[in-house]
């Protein structure tokens, strides 16, 4: 039997990338998943391309109307939500003299802010619906450590996973459990645009930057999107009922805790 029969998931930011990735293996285990996505155009064609497993939500995590918006719409098509990830972020990076107030702002928006309330949206509708969930955040290996050019990426991680052991211990009690995916380097357009700006402040060619964080996970190469697939299905099923308020490494070897 396929592990997510039956179930409703909405998945954020999930047009392209480790989003998309995560609502194909949803839908491939039963799950009627919505990708929830700002480009909602290039969410249609996500969705078009999973085929009758999945169905576009135009939503943007930084405006509260959307982040409604999106639960109600979820709740009518699906009949209510049983699982939600919060995946949608953004990357900046700067020297701590060079960072700006607009940047601060942006990604804090985006990645804790924005998952914070999308959070909160999907637990009221997991709790009036009264069937309990799953909530997964999207933290990284950068919410793990400082790093000189990635000041504000890192504490926003970070946040991501403080927040989600706050919020897995209060909404255990409904049901709910909240654990978190914390990916290393991950193939993809997400590090291209990475590599660009190491590139800028760094001084090095483009490409080398991802050549050499790809060669020093322990692991052999840098991650792919489906490499964390399978922590992200465990994290929606059955499987991980007696997992509460945990954040999963999931990065080839370059972090342990």
């Amino acid at each position: 039997m396929r592990r997510l029969e039956g179930k409703s998931a909405l998945v954020t930011g999930a047009a392209r990338g480790i989003g998309l990735a995560f609502a194909r293996a949803y839908a491939a285990e039963g799950a009627l998943v919505a990708i929830g996505d700002i480009d909602v155009a290039r969410a249609e064609a996500s969705a078009a391309a999973i085929g009758a497993g999945a169905y576009a939500v135009r939503l943007d995590v930084t405006d509260q109307g959307s982040i409604d918006r999106a639960m109600g719409q979820v709740e009518a098509q699906a009949g209510g939500l049983d699982i939600l990830v919060n995946n949608a972020g953004v990357f900046d990076m700067a020297p701590i003299v060079e960072i700006t107030r607009e940047s601060y702002r942006r990604v804090f928006d985006i990645n804790v802010a924005g998952t914070l309330f999308t959070l909160q949206a999907g637990a009221k509708s997991m709790i009036a619906r009264g069937r309990g969930g799953k909530i997964i955040n999207m933290a990284s290996q950068a919410g793990r450590r400082g790093e000189p050019l990635v000041a504000v990426y890192c504490a926003s991680k970070a946040a991501i996973i403080s927040l989600t052991q706050s919020a897995g211990l209060n909404l255990i009690r409904h049901g709910i459990n909240v654990n978190a995916i914390s990916p290393g380097v991950v193939e993809g357009e997400h590090w291209d645009g990475v590599d660009a700006l190491f590139a800028r402040y760094e001084n090095r060619p483009l490409g080398e930057k991802k050549r050499l964080v790809g060669e020093e996970v322990p692991f052999g190469r840098m991650g792919t999107a489906e490499d964390l697939v399978g922590m992200a299905v465990f994290l929606a099923s059955a499987d991980s009922d007696y997992v509460v308020a945990q954040t999963y490494n999931v990065d080839g070897g370059n972090w342990m805790s």
